[in-house]
């Protein structure tokens, strides 16, 4: 009897194992939030566009909707990338997040300047609403939130917004002016303010002092965005807790949009190679350590999920990441769930094992 009862759980235990290998991440987390991934077009003319369609059920455009590329002169607009990006998530039934309307960087100089001199702050207001309603407006229908403002947040302790040209030029208020600009282009959508080192106390102080003070005025502000750009020395689960509580309090969305966790130790800040980054291998210790902690981070992504409502990895696969080139040119990193075989890392399976 115990024979026959071993053999019936071994072949219930594989069916349930085919059964897992046939899902994606977003059949595992349908009842939590969407599960998004920031793409290239030139993914989604690869072997990538049928990991995207089996496991994610949203997608954001990396760079293509970023003012450089699709606005890099006064008069002229690129819609080509951004469009076909649009358009594989129309086909394929996915989500759409707008990444980003007003950023310090990837913006042209041309915004700033009028005829070789600092532009006036009407004329950049004008530019900004234009640029905001003409992008807004094209995908209207389409895209369904969008990262207004990015990173206006400053990381020094002394010092709420960061100086950018936009501040100096247009004070505090092209924060509710690039919200306000959004709105009218696109009621439905969500807007969002998105930023990074959320886990920080004081600069989750910040953000969520801005984010306040646009509610108080009636600006209209629907979501947070936190970056996630984490690694193996952080966040502790302590962190990550008070972080998600506190955002939380907010009483607004709050989605994980470009999550990533690089098996480096966390920097800030890009610099020259060092001799120990030569030693760019994925070691047992640090998948081992990458599997831990991106098991902590969805058993508190899925305790919150009544404020989040999806969580987006920055990249598809190991194959290729933006931490390849930061903080450190040059130096292969391996963030994501799946290895550059677009195959299931060991981080993959505790994600989905709950």
């Amino acid at each position: 009897m115990k024979g026959i009862l071993l053999v019936v759980c071994m072949v219930v235990s594989g069916i349930a194992q085919a059964q897992d290998a046939e899902k994606g991440l977003k059949d595992f987390y349908k009842d939590y939030f969407t599960i998004g991934v920031a793409v290239s077009p030139r993914a989604l003319k690869t072997d990538e566009a049928e990991l995207i369609k089996k496991q994610f059920n949203s997608m954001t455009a990396e760079n293509a909707m970023k003012s450089q590329p699709i606005h890099p002169r006064e008069n002229e607009f690129n819609w080509k990338d951004a469009d076909s990006i649009a358009a594989f998530a129309q086909r394929n039934n996915m989500k759409l997040r707008g990444h980003t309307l007003v950023w310090h960087n990837q913006v042209p100089d041309w915004f700033f300047t009028d005829n070789g001199k600092p532009v006036s702050k009407e004329k950049l207001l004008e530019r900004m609403r234009t640029h905001i309603q003409t992008v807004v407006g094209r995908y209207k229908g389409k895209i369904y939130a969008w990262d207004v403002v990015n990173e206006a947040i400053s990381d020094k302790p002394d010092e709420f917004l960061r100086k950018t040209k936009w501040l100096e030029i247009l004070g505090e208020e092209y924060i509710a002016k690039a919200f306000q600009y959004a709105h009218e282009a696109d009621p439905n959508a969500l807007l969002f303010y998105n930023d990074y080192n959320e886990i920080d106390p004081g600069k989750r102080a910040k953000i969520i002092r801005l984010v306040e003070g646009l509610r108080k005025n009636n600006v209209p502000i629907h979501g947070v965005g936190l970056q996630a750009h984490w690694a193996l020395n952080e966040p502790s689960r302590e962190q990550l807790e008070q972080t998600l509580s506190d955002f939380s309090k907010l009483g607004l969305n709050i989605q994980i949009t470009e999550l990533d966790i690089s098996v480096y130790p966390k920097e800030h800040s890009a610099r020259d190679p060092k001799a120990e980054d030569a030693k760019a291998d994925f070691s047992d210790e640090k998948q081992q350590k990458q599997t831990a902690i991106y098991k902590m981070c969805f058993e508190l992504f899925r305790k919150y999920k009544s404020s989040i409502t999806s969580v987006t990895f920055w990249n598809i696969s190991d194959r290729s990441s933006w931490l390849d080139n930061f903080p450190v040119r040059g130096r292969k990193d391996y963030p994501l769930l799946f290895d550059a075989n677009l195959k299931p890392k060991s981080a993959y399976w505790e994600v989905v094992k709950f």
